[in-house]
């Protein structure tokens, strides 16, 4: 009950994120969006990117900010070749399976993001899927931002939405995009970060518990796998976003570096959370595999002690029934009850023994 609380309350305060396929726009059987913006306002009416690119170019001021959503290379070649884009990036975000990075082709800025998802689910099994990637790719030109998406979730509406909400931000040209598109990734991976917290915290508590499983094992390989790719996605981001915010790499001027370098405080963050999870998840593996050791000796001593006093009996009826015409107390009429009472007398006596010394 109180994890479906906990649940309820993150849906709750979780930022607004669309995570549908986005309509294909009739653009192009890829383009999501292409979107003029002069002075920070969005142009009333769409137009192809070769309209909006030559009214930015003639005007000399503004940006045309084009959204992509898995195109394939022939659906992107026309779009290369109107932004005059480098071929190596160009390969890179059609392919995708991409390293974070940034790179830097004449005066483009290819950046490459990893997107984190963190799939709900009731309860955690061997095989529950917790992290769900995707990518990012963006270039940013000094007049043009292109966004490039792969994967089910991570839509970009919510982002520019909010972005048309504050022109003054959009007036900043396409640095700006780059930068809020950094920061909204990262602040999902806080999300991740937070939501796997609690299923680190259920694993715990059940081998921690009384009625612990030997299949916990399972479970907790699975959330350390997921941790894995998590981390994938994380710690490659580091060096790309000290290199934002440590120096200026155009068209991404020297004003933005102190935005960059607190996107890059919350990327930090999120490391250290994912390096804490994975050390607790070695503890709690340890102490369960202790666990299944210890229960695995109890199980030994059990077995071995029990096998102790079935053993008297056994004795007892074994010399007796050998084949033996002098025998002592054969004749004797009490001879069969008197010996029952020697093995159960026995066998009281060695159990009383191993239950005296925890063995039972």
């Amino acid at each position: 009950m109180i994890r479906n609380l906990r649940r309820a309350v993150r849906r709750v305060y979780r930022g607004t994120v669309d995570l549908s396929h986005p309509a294909r726009s009739p653009l192009g059987s890829a383009v999501v969006n292409c979107v003029l913006y002069e002075d920070g306002r969005r142009h009333p009416s769409d137009c192809p990117a070769d309209e909006a690119l030559r009214r930015v170019r003639s005007s000399g001021r503004g940006f045309v900010w084009l959204g992509l959503h898995e195109p394939t290379a022939a659906e992107f070649a026309g779009v290369a070749e109107l932004f005059e884009l480098h071929p190596l990036a160009v390969e890179d975000s059609v392919h995708a399976r991409q390293q974070p990075k940034v790179e830097r082709y004449d005066g483009t800025l290819f950046a490459v993001f990893k997107t984190c998802r963190y799939v709900e689910h009731e309860e955690l099994t061997a095989d529950s899927e917790v992290v769900d990637t995707g990518e990012i790719m963006v270039f940013t030109g000094a007049d043009f931002v292109i966004t490039v998406r792969h994967g089910s979730h991570g839509s970009l509406g919510p982002l520019r939405e909010g972005l048309e909400a504050t022109p003054e931000r959009l007036a900043q040209g396409p640095a700006a995009v780059l930068h809020a598109i950094a920061d909204r990734v990262v602040d999902d991976y806080l999300v991740v970060a937070d939501s796997m917290q609690h299923d680190i915290d259920a694993v715990e508590t059940a081998v921690f518990s009384e009625h612990a499983g030997r299949g916990d094992a399972g479970r907790i390989y699975q959330l350390k796998r997921e941790l894995l790719e998590f981390k994938r996605a994380v710690s490659p981001l580091d060096r790309p976003l000290q290199a934002l915010a440590s120096r200026a790499m155009e068209p991404v001027g020297p004003g933005f570096q102190p935005y960059f370098r607190d996107v890059a405080g919350h990327l930090a963050r999120t490391a250290e959370q994912i390096a804490s999870f994975d050390a607790l998840l070695d503890s709690v593996l340890q102490a369960h595999l202790a666990q299944v050791t210890v229960a695995q000796n109890e199980d030994m001593r059990k077995i071995t002690a029990w096998a102790a006093i079935v053993a008297v009996p056994t004795m007892v009826c074994g010399v007796y029934g050998m084949n033996f015409a002098h025998m002592p107390e054969l004749r004797w009429t009490y001879g069969y009850p008197a010996v029952l009472c020697v093995m159960a007398v026995a066998c009281f006596v060695i159990h009383r023994g191993f239950r005296r010394n925890g063995w039972l």
